[in-house]
């Protein structure tokens, strides 16, 4: 087995169990893509099993902090099926699930969402990816599922040297020979959504947002909010839940054809006229502008965009994309109307993204009651010894 020495002092983090040792913490010690290597402190003392990433600024991901504990296929079945058991456990209105959400599972680097019968994973870290046969066959037998579709299109695999990678990684009986199909049909509380594992972004859908959706829903309702405007819709989660919840009209912007078109089939499919549903093929921030050059105003608006900031180093830049998108939803929205706003950026804290839109509401000039805080949905985890697994954040304000 391989070693790796820490530098004095840098040991501090494994020993809080968290699971990353960036490159500056290491003294001596190499080892291949993936392979697992014993970490010492200067002391000579163990600190953990980790796998080793000679590319990545992050270069070890601890799998295991017990001396005693071998990283072979064994380990991996049970920690998946310690995962897939939890997630057992929990309340979750939806048969598509986040099986396994990494560090927070003790499985960096990898990602696994059930829609149906057919599991999506990302292998993202070196080490994911050297043990991805075994996985692979570990997360089948956990499951019952009948096909796995690997998404490893991301750039954290660019960063840890690794190539794109995506396509059928087991794919059950096809029936007539040929490739099986990558749409799926999920349930999701009381209505139903399309996706493609395929084509659809992270692993073919937002998980992470069900809970919200759900809430939004309630809130339309218990409000009586008419009209809804939802940026970066996407394939139109949110446009459904505000239907669901009795909206009279729903406009949703994205600048995603093939998402938007997603959006319409999926209000199709939950029986709801399309006459109450528009989508806008464009910019949401040019968009936000013009409708506010027109006059026009929601009862109700979703601001959902991308990832803005990857990392810290992006955040400043991030910031005031932030602040302009909420100060000009600020404007748009009605006095006693609702805004759902998240940012799903790592490097945006929960404190900042508060005074972003905080920022944005002086801008405008308008002043809110905080209805509620949003995170993702618990089959995405966020541990005590990993932070930095909260990732998304939303506030739900009231305008005044």
């Amino acid at each position: 087995m391989k070693k790796v020495i820490l530098r004095p002092g840098k040991e501090r983090s494994l020993q809080r169990r968290h699971p990353w040792v960036f490159e500056g913490s290491v003294a001596s010690g190499k080892a291949d893509r993936g392979e697992t290597v014993r970490v010492e402190g200067s002391d000579g003392r163990f600190l953990a099993w980790a796998a080793y990433s000679p590319q990545s600024s992050i270069r070890l991901r601890a799998w295991s902090f017990d001396e005693a504990e071998r990283i072979d296929a064994a380990f991996f079945a049970r920690r998946i099926a310690a995962a897939v058991a939890i997630r057992a456990r929990l309340p979750i209105a939806s048969d598509g699930v986040r099986l396994v959400h990494g560090e927070a599972d003790g499985l960096p680097g990898l990602v696994v969402d059930r829609y149906g019968d057919v599991l999506s994973a990302q292998f993202l870290s070196a080490g994911a990816e050297r043990w991805k046969p075994v996985i692979a066959d570990a997360l089948l037998k956990a499951t019952g599922a009948a096909r796995l579709h690997e998404r490893s299109d991301t750039s954290a695999r660019e960063r840890e040297g690794l190539p794109s990678v995506t396509g059928w990684l087991r794919a059950g009986a096809a029936g007539d020979g040929g490739s099986p199909a990558t749409e799926v049909t999920i349930r999701e509380h009381d209505w139903r959504l399309g996706l493609d594992v395929a084509s659809g972004h992270k692993t073919g859908f937002y998980l992470d947002q069900r809970d919200n959706r759900k809430l939004f829903a309630e809130s339309v309702r218990h409000f009586g909010f008419a009209e809804v405007l939802n940026c970066y819709c996407y394939t139109g989660g949110f446009s459904v839940a505000a239907l669901a919840g009795g909206a009279a009209r729903v406009i949703g912007v994205d600048s995603s054809g093939p998402a938007l078109e997603r959006a319409v089939a999926n209000v199709a499919l939950n029986g709801f006229d399309a006459a109450r549903h528009e989508t806008l093929d464009a910019d949401v921030n040019q968009t936000l502008r013009a409708m506010l050059e027109a006059g026009r105003s929601f009862d109700a608006i979703v601001l959902d965009p991308p990832k803005l900031a990857p990392t810290i180093a992006h955040a400043e830049r991030a910031a005031r994309a932030y602040k302009d998108i909420n100060r000009l939803a600020f404007l748009l929205l009605r006095p006693g109307g609702a805004l759902f706003t998240f940012s799903c950026s790592g490097g945006i804290s929960a404190d900042l993204f508060h005074k972003i839109v905080a920022g944005a509401g002086l801008d405008a000039g308008v002043d809110g009651l905080i209805y509620a805080r949003l995170g993702a949905a618990p089959d995405h985890p966020m541990t005590v010894t990993f932070p930095e697994g909260e990732y998304l954040k939303g506030l739900v304000i009231l305008k005044r």
